[in-house]
């Protein structure tokens, strides 16, 4: 070899040795796939420089040629790979991707990397590493992610399933249920069925059957959506069991769908890892075969948990939906103030808390005679509580500067993007129905929330002939579309603290449950 000698620190690849135990070496033999990120031509703008309520809108084609990877970038990262042995299976100047495949002992060179094979806490295998990557001084400041060598699960479900009092999976929850049509009834969502739209779901696991899918529609008395299965990184659609990721998939499905029965639901099977995870959003978004105008998204972890480079490339992945004009929604979390960390401090989940993600919160619902008798923050108190809080990882907002936001209380202690920015019903104890695998189950989680929210865009984009894309300012700057939520909290610190609903947003509900006919009109100003 005479070239790429010289390696340089990745910044931000730094990770942690991974929980659990160190069982083996890899075989050096071992074929592996990672996907490097390359810094874009020029960087991504803002989704919303203006004033308008709605976000400015590139065509990929023109997305593409202005914020894509430079061809000479490219060319170098295909030189660095063929120097190393490895090869060139994937290129998308769009995505700023390029996939590269071969030997772990030639990934390990490559990128100077130490690789073993590891069991979790939770029996789970996977291969790990820990430290910096590093790369040739040439690529230096052109690649900005590599993503694959380590593939640790990285993401959670959020959602719960409503259970008998033994514990035990139970056909309907102890509390109340509705069907997704029911909630967008008393959510007064606009009249249609996402014609023309595509809705995009993110998922880490699990599957479907088809069989299902017609026996619910045909229950609900709604047409069943088209539904694809599309494979990310290997990943598919695999139906296990009702209490697995299949819960995942089948409520996101069956949410979206209900509200949006015409619109094409779009399924992106991944594993989960951060490469799958961020190849799936970057799939979902630049999918020109399947061109989605709403992504919903059911998975997530601590921010503390995610590496910088993860960090930013699912950001700008998320940034550049809102500059096509496609709404990402996000479901906030469903283990209260402290989002499942043990230390005592506050956290929030990302990738909702990016601050280009719709991030959606969840609410518990009581309704009589067809009417909302009652609506408070999600809050099972042993169990489990809507996510929510201050980020301490991204800056305040533009969108959110005019507001009170409350002091943080997770490890930063400073101001920051507050999270969630809507809310809907997610408490299983007033969930949803929904049928996964055979069985008929209530289902809640701000899982829910988030491809509940999609149908709405779905539909809202259809009736106004355009699509609403990014619509943090327009909600922030015209609350009078959503109904506040001024009573509950998320407390599950230690010290029995939390974040608490009040007058005007909160880190429980955001600004509250979107009114749909209010928020069309809203949105579909000039």
């Amino acid at each position: 070899m005479k070239n790429f000698q010289e390696h340089v620190r990745l910044e931000g690849s730094q990770r942690k040795p991974p929980a659990g135990i160190r069982t083996r070496t890899m075989n050096p033999m071992d074929i592996i796939e990672v996907t490097v990120r390359i810094k874009g031509k020029t960087p991504i703008p803002d989704p919303n420089p203006g004033k308008k309520n709605t976000s400015p809108q590139f065509s990929m084609a023109k997305f593409s040629k202005q914020y894509g990877a430079g061809r000479a970038d490219i060319m170098l990262l295909e030189s660095f790979a063929h120097e190393f042995g490895l090869t060139v299976s994937q290129i998308s100047i769009a995505r700023r991707t390029v996939v590269l495949r071969g030997p772990i002992r030639q990934m390990a060179l490559a990128f100077r990397v130490r690789l073993a094979h590891y069991r979790g806490p939770d029996g789970s295998e996977f291969r790990g590493r820990s430290g910096h990557i590093y790369v040739p001084k040439e690529l230096g400041g052109k690649i900005t992610g590599v993503f694959g060598l380590d593939n640790r699960p990285v993401a959670s479900a959020k959602f719960k399933v409503g259970k008998s009092g033994d514990g035990h999976f139970a056909v309907q929850a102890q509390g109340i249920s509705y069907n997704p049509t029911d909630i967008a009834s008393f959510y007064a969502y606009p009249k249609g069925s996402g014609a023309g739209q595509g809705i995009g779901l993110i998922e880490l696991g699990g599957g479907y059957e088809t069989a299902d899918l017609a026996t619910y529609f045909s229950g609900l008395g709604v047409n069943q959506p088209v539904v694809t299965a599309i494979s990310v990184d290997g990943g598919t659609n695999d139906p296990t069991t009702p209490d697995s990721a299949d819960g995942e998939v089948m409520l996101d499905i069956e949410v979206a769908g209900a509200v949006a029965p015409a619109a094409a639901i779009n399924v992106y099977f991944a594993p989960n890892t951060d490469r799958g995870f961020l190849d799936a959003i970057s799939s979902a978004i630049h999918d020109t075969s399947h061109p989605n105008s709403v992504i919903s998204i059911s998975w997530g972890g601590p921010e503390q948990n995610w590496t910088a480079q993860s960090i930013t490339s699912f950001n700008e992945d998320i940034q550049s939906a809102g500059v096509l004009g496609i709404t990402v929604c996000v479901a906030a979390g469903d283990s209260g103030a402290s989002d499942g960390v043990q230390d005592g401090k506050a956290h929030v989940d990302f990738p909702a808390s990016s601050p280009y993600a719709l991030a959606c919160g969840g609410t518990r619902l009581v309704t009589s005679k067809g009417t909302i008798q009652s609506e408070t923050v999600w809050n099972d108190a042993a169990d489990s509580a809507t996510g929510g809080g201050i980020s301490d990882l991204f800056p305040v907002p533009s969108y959110q500067s005019g507001i009170a936001l409350p002091p943080s209380l997770g490890s930063s202690g400073k101001p920051g993007r507050g999270v969630p920015d809507v809310a809907g019903d997610a408490d299983p104890e007033t969930g949803y129905n929904v049928r996964v695998d055979g069985t008929d189950l209530v289902i809640g989680g701000t899982s829910a929330v988030a491809p509940l929210m999609a149908g709405l865009i779905a539909r809202i984009n259809s009736l106004n002939g355009k699509n609403a894309g990014f619509i943090h300012p327009a909600i922030y700057r015209g609350p009078g579309a959503l109904r506040d939520i001024i009573s509950g909290n998320n407390d599950n610190l230690p010290n029995g603290t939390g974040y608490q609903a009040g007058p005007g947003w909160d880190a429980c509900t955001g600004l509250g449950v979107p009114n749909g006919v209010k928020l069309q009109a809203l949105l579909g100003k000039s």
